[in-house]
């Protein structure tokens, strides 16, 4: 009897593209390793001043002078006296820090709240001269502000308004960069959502407030942090209409611990690191929405 002889079958050999989508699956390639390695150095060597500052803070005026913003430090000379002059014998330094803070988000709900006013006309109404109007705006972004200080200080000085905390504000509300951005994002949401909300009886402030802006959050987080750091470090405009002490913002008064007869350096070094922090809490806070608002304000339109 003859004995009927089986074969198992063999596997076929792993094609070109089948080795490649294997690798894919086992973990990132090594151009992706490489991106992130190249990232990674960027991101600390963009902490270095913020690390040299931080170090600064322990050490006194003198000890400045002579090094210098290094790492190369002393460990013996490094102390919490400037931290203790912060809180103790700091003079005006909190009082500016609070007008700084106090302008900044007058200045940012007032941008947003305006330019977006004006984003929402251009985006989602036709009228005649909406085409003109628009390319006024565009035309305003490419002049630089120092060329429109000097005539703005004369107006706002005849107006009464010079050495006030109002004219740190006003000048900014309709930001021509904010208008666009937000054009721009306005331009893809869909307006059929509009008009369900005028079917439903919604009145054109209710769809813009209701129903556009909730949408609209990325936008508004990425404007809020990009007008805020602007405004935070704003120093010519203020050094211009600003003259009471008790109304200096945070760059002036630190500007004035600088004197021809004698420089507050410990105030200085330390006074600057605290600056820093609320613009580090607010990025942070929002990076999610400002990452998103940006990439998704790139391509409406």
């Amino acid at each position: 009897m003859a004995v009927q002889q089986t074969t198992t079958p063999q596997p076929a050999a792993p094609t070109a593209a089948t080795r490649q989508a294997a690798r894919r699956r086992v973990g990132p390639s090594t151009a992706a390793w490489v991106q992130s390695g190249f990232l990674v150095v960027i991101a600390l060597i963009s902490l270095v001043p913020l690390l040299a500052i931080f170090v600064g803070t322990f050490q006194d005026g003198n000890e400045l002078i002579r090094r210098g913003m290094t790492f190369d430090v002393d460990p013996t000379s490094l102390s919490l006296d400037n931290y203790v002059l912060l809180f103790t014998d700091s003079g005006p330094y909190f009082r500016w820090f609070l007008n700084t803070l106090l302008l900044t988000v007058a200045q940012v709900a007032g941008t947003l709240l305006v330019s977006a006013f004006v984003a929402y006309g251009f985006a989602m109404y036709e009228f005649r001269t909406k085409t003109l109007w628009f390319i006024v705006v565009l035309l305003v972004m490419t002049v630089p502000f120092e060329m429109l200080m000097l005539p703005l200080y004369v107006q706002v000085n005849d107006m009464g308004l010079a050495d006030t905390y109002a004219v740190i504000v006003l000048p900014f509300l309709a930001a021509p960069v904010t208008i666009f951005f937000f054009r721009q994002y306005f331009l893809g949401i869909p307006k059929e959502i509009l008009e369900a909300g005028r079917v439903d009886g919604v009145s054109e402030f209710g769809i813009f407030f209701r129903l556009v802006l909730p949408i609209a959050k990325p936008a508004l987080a990425a404007m809020a942090i990009l007008n805020g750091m602007l405004c935070w470090n704003n120093f010519l405009w203020p050094l211009l209409v600003l003259r009471s002490p008790e109304k200096f913002t945070l760059p002036i008064g630190l500007n004035t611990l600088l004197t021809p007869y004698g420089n507050n350096y410990e105030l200085l070094i330390i006074g600057a690191f605290f600056s820093l922090i609320p613009v580090l809490i607010l990025f942070l806070a929002f990076q999610r929405f400002f990452i998103e608002g940006i990439t998704a304000g790139a391509v409406k339109g």
